[in-house]
């Protein structure tokens, strides 16, 4: 069985009982990054062995995984906050594992979008989510494809670049379009920024970005 176990995004009580006891249960856990997740499992007492899983050794790695679980082991996988798959590694290994007939299940738990998305206050019965946009090739297209799109987008963005994309955002959706910023969620300094595209690019143009960030955009009106 592979276990996909959710792990807080800032906030250590943001887990699940669950969660705690697979973690306990299980033969290994896969880790993004090894020193994170020991932070967490030192806090909840858990000394199960790990090991790394992360995007640079994926590739190489699904088929030894998927070995060891045909061969009875009960491994979870974990990322360094959130849910495993969803703009961090997973997905690679969830598929060798179901091509093999292997166990997979996903444990409900952290996803960074889904409190952003409902802070902004824009509709949440139809979202679609981008997660990171291409750095630059197809980084354009793909915004100018967005444009007209009517449901509320979800994005992720580094604070290295999240000025830049919110100007980006104002050139192509129009500066008027509503957006809601939310960074470093369920930590000591959690924020949402919201407003038009132009006056929260200048709040972040005076107030430099820190920590990890969700952007939220209304959709068209068009």
């Amino acid at each position: 069985m592979l276990y996909l176990v959710p792990t807080p995004i800032g906030n250590l009580e943001d887990i699940t009982l669950r969660a705690v006891r697979v973690l306990r249960e299980v033969d290994l856990v896969l880790a993004e990054d090894t020193r994170t997740t020991a932070v967490l499992l030192r806090h909840y007492e858990i000394s199960t062995p790990m090991r790394s899983h992360h995007k640079f050794n994926e590739h190489a790695a699904v088929g030894g995984v998927a070995r060891e679980l045909s061969s009875g082991r009960k491994i979870a996988l974990v990322s360094d906050a959130g849910t495993p798959g969803i703009s961090d590694p997973g997905f690679l290994l969830v598929r060798e594992c179901l091509a093999a007939g292997i166990e997979v299940e996903c444990l409900p738990g952290a996803t960074a979008f889904v409190p952003a998305l409902v802070d902004s206050g824009f509709p949440t019965e139809r979202f679609c989510f981008e997660g990171f946009l291409p750095i630059k090739k197809g980084r354009s297209s793909r915004l100018q494809m967005l444009a007209a799109e009517p449901r509320t987008m979800v994005f992720y963005e580094s604070p290295f670049r999240v000025v830049r994309t919110l100007e980006q955002f104002a050139e192509v959706f129009g500066g008027q379009r509503q957006v809601s910023v939310s960074r470093e969620l369920s930590k000591k300094f959690e924020q949402t920024v919201r407003g038009a595209l132009v006056d929260v690019v200048g709040h972040f143009r005076e107030h430099p970005p820190k920590g990890e960030f969700v952007i939220v955009v209304r959709g068209s009106d068009e």
